[in-house]
């Protein structure tokens, strides 16, 4: 299993009063992508970020070296597709029930430039993967049901990233290409490291980085992001 380790701070749990500055201080942290919730209240009961705050910081994200990471959970979803990589997305990823045509939005994001990836809820199936995987970049497991942050951990997820990263694993071998695991939903300090021993290699942390900033300290996010480091390492 790949040793090279991802973090990636939702900023749906950021100062959005801020946001600028605090992109650019969670980067400096140390995480490797940003990532980028899109919620239409539709497909999932919140409603938050569209392209144009994706736009407002594209050129911070990626001078700084950070990838941006947008988890669409909108309903249908190939009309909102373009927007994003239009405003700066690398990773697009999506949910397979929001579209009719799985394999032609994933066809799409790779078309407009970016890495594609499904994500899946703790309940729906990863039998959606069984003739895609020529397509996907990424595979997101969610370890919360979406809509909303600072929701706890499901121990079931653990099972279900073992499985996903036998097909991962199965795959790479057969064509030798790799394909990220990522988690989003409860992951912190104290269970990443369990997370990262089930297969995962990309890690959505929201409230955890993000839940008790410090306005004088401009280096707050190196405690947390350290200890993540830190446990990862033991892995």
């Amino acid at each position: 299993m790949s040793k090279d380790f991802r973090i990636a701070p939702s900023i749906l749990s950021a100062d959005f009063s801020k946001l600028g500055q605090e992109v650019e201080d969670v980067i400096k942290s140390g995480t490797d992508l940003v990532h980028f919730d899109v919620m239409d209240n539709h497909y999932v009961p919140n409603l938050t970020i569209g392209p144009l705050v994706c736009d407002a910081i594209r050129d911070l994200s990626h001078k700084a070296g950070a990838l941006i990471d947008v988890h669409l959970m909108v309903k249908p979803v190939d009309r909102i597709i373009p927007d994003f990589a239009k405003a700066g997305a690398d990773i697009i990823t999506f949910h397979p029930e929001a579209s009719d045509h799985v394999d032609r939005s994933l066809a799409m994001v790779r078309e407009l430039g970016c890495k594609s990836g499904l994500v899946f809820n703790p309940a729906t199936s990863l039998s959606y993967l069984d003739h895609v995987m020529d397509k996907v970049d990424m595979i997101l497991l969610m370890s919360v049901n979406p809509g909303f942050g600072g929701q706890k951990f499901i121990p079931e997820t653990l099972e279900k990233l073992k499985q996903a990263r036998a097909r991962i694993d199965a795959y790479e071998e057969k064509t030798g290409r790799k394909i990220w695991l990522e988690v989003d939903g409860g992951v912190n300090p104290d269970n990443i490291a369990e997370i990262a021993k089930a297969g995962a290699d990309t890690f959505v942390a929201g409230s955890a980085i993000f839940g008790k900033p410090n306005d004088a300290d401009a280096n707050r996010y190196n405690t947390v992001v350290g200890k993540m480091r830190d446990a990862l390492a033991t892995v």
